[in-house]
């Protein structure tokens, strides 16, 4: 066994042949269309310490998915400490669907008491979007918390008029509303008193430096998740550094990478918000037979333990198993050097 010492604070990577020793790359269905799939490949391998998931969307380059095998490898061969909390709280996801599906898409979040609605999605208008915040509100109640997410989508113009015409429906806050931190900054400022927060996620997850976000003073809550910042603890000593309110977030993880995104928000997360890993409630199946689906509005801090059978069952197609392997490959050779 060969071992690569990736940084000075003990975290190693394994050679290949232990990595991919007990490797399955998964296709699994969804429910409805988001971020424009309808299929969330991902592979999941098993560690010492227990199954872990390297599943960086399929546009993602090398560099960018070097993030993410280094959480595969910080979650599943290093020890972390007992999760702060036994559960943890979750939002609803609402996709960019029409108002005439919402309650039965709120109706998979049981207990749940806030809603993530996505908006700007390709092909919509803001007509669009206010129907559907309004629908989400309409079935919650008036006590509910509604966040939106339109994922960089939005120039500054765009996101103040669409913001002028949400604020209405008591938005928590509105995540990524631009695509660059300069955007937001401006669109901040430029909205002051309309008493909407922004919230900042690709431009903490995608970006190099993490936390110019925060020092810009671009948003007033971070939205985080495992994967993408390196890990567990690399993710924490973000939120830490930033000293902003967060949410830590899922990035479409089967109920092994939810787990990671427990045990981060068990840790890092600001009291009074709800994570965004209900996610599970997205898949028709999973890799476990007991998937990290919400219940009374919350989900579990625990390891996920793997079905061999829907492994079998989801397994992706020999060419795409192929292609993630390679990628494995290839991002292992990047962090080796």
């Amino acid at each position: 066994m060969r071992w690569t010492r990736l940084g000075e604070d003990g975290r190693v990577l394994p050679d290949l042949a232990e990595l991919l020793a007990d490797a399955h790359v998964v296709a699994l269905p969804m429910r409805v269309r988001f971020r424009g799939i309808t299929t969330r490949e991902a592979l999941v391998l098993r560690g010492p310490h227990g199954w872990t998931e390297f599943s960086p969307f399929v546009e993602y380059d090398d560099d960018e998915a070097a993030a993410w095998l280094r959480a595969a490898v910080d979650f599943g061969w290093r020890a972390h400490d007992a999760a702060a909390a036994d559960s943890v709280p979750v939002n609803a996801t609402v996709p960019a669907v029409a108002p005439d599906a919402v309650a039965d898409l709120l109706a998979r979040y049981p207990g749940c008491t806030t809603a993530k609605v996505k908006v700007a999605g390709p092909g919509t208008t803001i007509d669009d979007d206010v129907a559907r915040v309004a629908e989400v509100r309409r079935v919650m109640g008036a006590d509910a918390e509604v966040r939106i997410d339109a994922n960089g989508l939005w120039s500054v113009d765009e996101a103040a008029v669409a913001l002028e015409r949400l604020a209405p429906f008591r938005l928590q806050y509105a995540e990524q509303p631009c695509r660059t931190v300069e955007e937001l900054a401006a669109l901040r400022s430029r909205i002051d008193g309309l008493g909407v927060l922004v919230a900042a996620d690709e431009s903490v997850r995608k970006a190099s430096d993490p936390l110019a976000v925060a020092r810009a003073g671009a948003a007033d809550v971070l939205v985080v998740k495992a994967q993408p910042l390196g890990g567990v603890a690399a993710a924490g000593a973000v939120v830490a550094e930033a000293g902003l309110p967060c949410v830590v977030s899922s990035a479409l993880d089967t109920s092994v990478g939810l787990g990671m995104g427990a045990f981060l928000a068990a840790t890092a997360m600001t009291p009074g918000y709800a994570a965004g890993l209900g996610t599970a409630a997205m898949f028709t199946s999973d890799v476990t037979a007991s998937p990290l689906l919400p219940e009374a509005g919350r989900i579990p801090v625990r390891r996920v333990e793997v079905s061999r059978d829907l492994l079998a069952r989801n397994a992706a197609s020999p060419e795409r198993a192929a292609w993630w392997r390679a990628r494995v490959e290839r991002v292992h050779a990047l962090l080796a050097g």
